[in-house]
């Protein structure tokens, strides 16, 4: 975790260095990185099993504070932050409902183990993840109502509901992956392509799909300006004019890789794949059925983050504003963060508590 804060700060400071304005948001992430490490000690010392008694309200929480969105004014045209004047700060409740998510469904599935094939019991385990997904998916924000979508399929998967939904959840990802990877190859046409999914979609999400857009190609730019070693930290000659959209946010990792190149990209991505692996291996030795289905939806939805935001600035996927953990700046990202893996710390510590 240090290690990845390290890299953000360095990125952030780089891709800042000749902006005034935005000289302040090293100093800024700095404290976001502080407040994130009360919280991951907090909820490392926290025993999750008492999160059960809160996951219901905390979804009710959730619940309303993603449809309040709606009776707020927009900030940059959509409907995602509630804006704090008094701290100066935008809080992003998608963010934490994406690990409310997690904690309710597990929550459910262990109490319901034995109802599990019950039609009601796989309906119910729909609504929960189905209502903040569309409620986040309107407002719009389609990177972070996907990150849902596999959180569901594997924690469903170890709950162990009716198959039928395993397999309708495993179809129609793979239905939309076909889609998306036809588009992005070539193979289909955008622009043929369009009346079909316009029929559903509106027209600015199907935008989303376009491969041709200046962020894809800026992305794909900067990491092959790159190259093997990079052209050194504060040297970019891309990101840092300006040229490649949100260098210090969701575009971090094609900026880390022009100013590191290949060599850099990967040492992060190891980084993050030992991070993502060690939260594999505590839901393997969680102690009870709650441990490991709360510590496998956390393991996918941390390492969602990093394959989406990814395959994003590589331009396998469409972009969609899914944030690199530890990297991009962001307190509400950060905050999420740093929770999710107290949670992950509290389930591996306890393992042989009885």
């Amino acid at each position: 975790m240090v290690i990845l804060m390290g890299i953000s700060l360095m990125v952030i400071h780089s891709m800042t260095l000749e902006d005034m304005d935005q000289a302040s948001l090293v100093k800024n992430q700095i404290e976001w990185f502080l407040v994130g490490f009360l919280v991951f000690l907090f909820f490392a010392g926290f025993d999750y099993n008492r999160l059960r008694d809160f996951s219901w309200m905390l979804y009710i929480l959730m619940f309303f504070l993603l449809l309040g969105l709606y009776f707020t004014n927009p900030i940059q045209s959509v409907h995602r932050w509630y804006r704090l004047p008094l701290i100066g700060m935008n809080v992003q409740p998608s963010e934490y409902a994406k690990l409310i998510v997690v904690l309710c469904l597990g929550w459910f599935l262990d109490r319901k183990k034995d109802s599990i094939k019950s039609f009601s019991t796989s309906l119910q385990v729909l609504l929960i993840t189905g209502i903040p997904f569309f409620l986040i998916l309107k407002q719009p924000d389609l990177g972070t109502a996907l990150v849902l979508y596999p959180i569901t399929l594997v924690m469903c998967y170890l709950g162990e509901v009716q198959r039928w939904i395993i397999k309708s959840f495993v179809f129609f990802g793979v239905v939309g992956l076909t889609a998306v990877a036809l588009i992005f190859t070539g193979t289909m046409s955008h622009e043929k392509a369009r009346p079909f999914f316009t029929s559903f979609m509106k027209e600015y999400q199907y935008e989303r799909l376009n491969p041709n857009t200046y962020h894809q190609k800026a992305s794909q730019i900067a990491i092959s300006i790159g190259g093997v070693t990079g052209s050194g930290w504060q040297k970019s000659s891309f990101s840092s004019k300006k040229w490649l959209p949100a260098a210090h946010t969701d575009s971090v990792f094609a900026a880390f890789g022009e100013e590191f190149g290949m060599a850099g990209l990967v040492f992060l991505v190891f980084l993050f794949y030992i991070l993502i692996y060690l939260c594999f291996q505590t839901a393997r030795c969680a102690k009870d059925s709650f441990g490991r289905l709360l510590a496998a939806g956390i393991a996918v939805y941390l390492a969602m983050h990093v394959i989406v935001n990814i395959g994003m600035m590589c331009g396998f996927l469409p972009i969609a504003g899914v944030p690199l953990l530890l990297i991009s700046y962001g307190g509400n990202s950060v905050v999420t963060t740093m929770a999710a893996l107290g949670v992950l710390q509290s389930i591996y510590t306890r393992r042989f508590m009885f």
